[in-house]
């Protein structure tokens, strides 16, 4: 029967390789001089690896659920606008878009 199985899991380590190089609002993987600090699996970021998850799988759930790319989008604006109080600035739209083509463009998430 069509619409009983389960989407297959969602596979978090793709999830993080998009979100840390496309989103990361916060620049966690940013030096103070702005400089890359890495990738999230290195030993020194495992630390704080998983802080957009919830974030991130919502959006990919929601992509898998049919919702609207320009909604998903919406989402990722109002957590960083709104959840994480940060100052809209002109990449934050152009981000959370690259994150939303990026998840739809990997079928292995």
């Amino acid at each position: 029967m069509l619409g009983l199985t389960p989407p297959p899991r969602i596979k978090l380590s793709k999830l993080r390789d998009i979100g840390w190089a496309l989103w990361d609002p916060i620049g966690l993987l940013l030096t103070p001089e702005g400089h890359s600090a890495g990738t999230w699996d290195e030993e020194d970021n495992l630390p704080f690896a998983d802080e957009y998850d919830n974030y991130l799988i919502a959006a990919a759930s929601a992509l898998r659920r049919g919702e609207p790319s320009a909604e998903v989008v919406d989402y990722l604006v109002h957590i960083e606008t709104h959840s994480m109080g940060l100052t809209p600035t002109p990449t934050t739209r152009e981000r959370a878009s690259a994150v939303v083509e990026a998840i739809l463009a990997d079928k292995t998430i």
